[in-house]
């Protein structure tokens, strides 16, 4: 700490335009910059600070002693509580985190004077030999600790209270299949010889940025245009229909349509804003739609159907039998793999992996502990990683890039579960703040990453399908299911509302099937139709959302909905499962590879 006398006192004064020719003063702001152990330039600006709050309030002897009484000797009071908090807050076993941050508390920073007191700066950490560490428990512990030091983000990253002291930890939420006596471990050898790789192969599918934001009107409506047309093609050959007849002709037979569902406004559908859109074939017209004939429906707002009904004047529909879409096929593999004995561990978790109060990566610390524990096959790790909904970032208090703290969140991931093996993917969110905001969603780069970490890492796109071992997987990070909740309309079906979403996303095989979106989803229609599109029916659907955790089988997909590794200011869920790719049972029905699966708390 420089030392601080009259002069430089004088001269930071000078900068205000404050003139100080008295001796006597100059000495009491040296006693109490020694006393409080901070800078000169630092006690000016306090000084200041002070003195505009009290209409300009001149320097004396006087005024100094109300300003050590008012600011200074409070702002010495509440750094001391602060260190007592962490301390009595921090009970973790990463030892080089708590000395980071106790050496850090040692030192002050002139962001004191902007943001709240006790933040120093970045000081290496100390290893003491009480505390001597192995080279495994370095690389399990240490370097993610160190990684993710809150030192780095922000200047006030006080660690989250109600996190730290959150219960439940480790309680199984959700079960599906049979999961009695079931060992939640990966192989022996973890990671080692998984098959992961995109279904639509590199060449095919999402691999890098692209431009946007130029998509013209007649773009978008041909591809709605297609996708009507596909999907009138499935349900005409399934159903048996000879043709289609135009929505806006009248007739006094019972006719059948194939059209897009909409509203007749801006607001939210219901049973009486209904509108059907028929594609160019039929006319290309919107024509309401009566459903008071029908026992049970569910639609929204995109949704292809085949309608059959009377429309004797050529301007409403009255339906009288609704046909649903269906879904793809399930994979089939021509190539024999071979029949592993052991079933694959696959662990999900979605962010956001802070809590909302506090920048503090502790929850992805506690998850890379339950990877190291459990010793996963596959990692599917979803975003938001630097989220933009977070308050300190939408209040920009972060001393750091967007991009350089998700570069040392991935790192501290990939180095923490090293000694593990187990394959890492990580999938892109809207919310991921220092990635494009557009769907279909790029992958991330990571070009920091080494030869040997970039082996066990796979970036993949929001959505995309892939395939591990021969089972396919179906993944999103955009919160489809808030989305079409808000939007859905049924009535009579008998089944949730979760299961009757999910099963219009298989049946109309895309990842979003909503149109027009929501505001927050920007859509790049053309990448849509190439990557936003199912190719078949994944055998599980990763599907995370603010809504309630779950794990349900539709129509034989089993669904996962693992909740967010965070929940405001506690503690979420995580998924984890058991695949085990099998040939069909005797009797030729197909069997699910999700042998079971569990949302576990955090």
């Amino acid at each position: 700490m420089a030392v601080v006398t009259g002069e430089s006192l004088k001269s930071e004064l000078e900068m205000f335009d404050i003139a100080c020719q008295d001796d006597t003063i100059l000495d009491k702001m040296v006693e109490q910059c020694i006393c409080n152990r901070i800078q000169a330039d630092e006690m000016v600006l306090e000084w200041v600070a002070y003195s505009t709050t009290k209409n300009g309030l001149k320097l004396t002897t006087d005024t100094l002693e109300y300003f050590e009484h008012e600011v200074l000797n409070k702002k010495n009071k509440s750094k001391q509580s602060f260190k007592k908090e962490e301390t009595h807050n921090r009970t973790r076993d990463i030892h080089s985190l708590q000395d980071l941050i106790k050496a850090e508390e040692e030192e002050e920073n002139l962001l004191d004077a902007y943001s709240t007191p006790a933040k120093g700066s970045q000081k290496r950490a100390l290893t003491t030999p009480e505390h001597p560490h192995s080279k495994r428990s370095a690389a399990l512990l240490t370097s993610p600790g160190l990684l993710l030091s809150p030192a780095s983000f922000s200047p006030s990253s006080t660690p989250s209270q109600k996190y730290s002291q959150r219960g439940a930890k480790g309680e199984v939420v959700v079960s599906f299949g049979a999961v009695q006596g079931t060992r939640w471990a990966g192989r022996k050898e973890s990671g080692t010889g998984v098959q992961l790789e995109l279904l639509e192969g590199p060449e095919d599918s999402l691999r890098c940025s692209y431009k946007y934001m130029f998509q013209r009107l007649r773009d978008v409506r041909n591809v709605l245009t297609e996708k009507i047309e596909e999907l009138g093609e499935g349900l005409k050959a399934h159903f048996n229909i000879e043709e289609f007849s135009p929505v806006s002709l009248p007739a006094q037979d019972s006719i059948t349509v194939l059209g897009q569902v909409s509203c007749d406004s801006n607001g939210k559908l219901n049973a009486h804003s209904v509108l059907l859109e028929a594609g160019p074939e039929q006319g290309g017209q919107q024509i309401p739609v009566d459903l008071s004939e029908l026992k049970d429906y569910s639609l929204f707002p995109g949704q292809v159907v085949v309608m059959e009904g009377m429309n004797t004047t050529g301007r409403k529909l009255m339906a009288s039998k609704l046909y649903e879409g269906v879904p793809l096929p399930f994979f089939t593999s021509e190539v024999k793999m071979e029949m592993s004995e052991e079933p694959l561990n696959v662990l999900v978790a979605c962010g956001p992996y802070t809590p909302s109060d506090s920048l503090t990566f502790d929850p992805l610390l506690d998850l890379i502990n339950v990877i190291v524990r459990d010793r996963p096959d596959v990692c599917l790790l979803l975003g938001p990683f630097v989220d933009s909904k977070h308050e300190q970032i939408e209040k920009a208090q972060v001393t750091e890039t967007f991009e350089a703290i998700f570069s040392r969140c991935v790192e501290s991931i990939v180095d923490g579960t090293q000694s593990v093996g187990c394959r890492l993917v990580f999938v892109p969110s809207q919310r991921d703040i220092h990635h494009h905001f557009i769907y279909p969603q790029p992958p991330f780069s990571l070009p920091s990453l080494s030869k040997d970490q970039a082996q066990r890492v796979t970036l993949v796109p929001d959505p995309c399908t892939l395939l591990i071992d021969g089972v396919t997987f179906g993944l999103t990070s955009t919160d489809i299911l808030f989305h079409m909740g808000a939007e859905e309309i049924s009535c009579g079906t008998g089944t949730d509302r979760f299961s009757r979403i999910l099963k219009h996303m298989l049946t109309q095989r895309s990842y979003y099937p909503l149109y027009p979106p929501v505001e927050e989803v920007n859509m790049d229609y053309e990448k849509y139709q190439s990557f936003g599109q199912m190719p078949l029916t994944p055998d599980v659907l990763v599907i995370p959302s603010e809504l309630r955790y779950f794990v349900k089988n539709v129509v034989g997909c089993v669904c996962v909905n693992p909740g967010r590794l965070t929940k405001g200011q506690v503690g979420g869920t995580y998924g984890r499962m058991l695949i085990q790719r099998s040939a069909a049972s005797d009797d030729g029905m197909r069997v699910s590879p999700c042998l079971a699966a569990q949302v576990v708390k955090i």
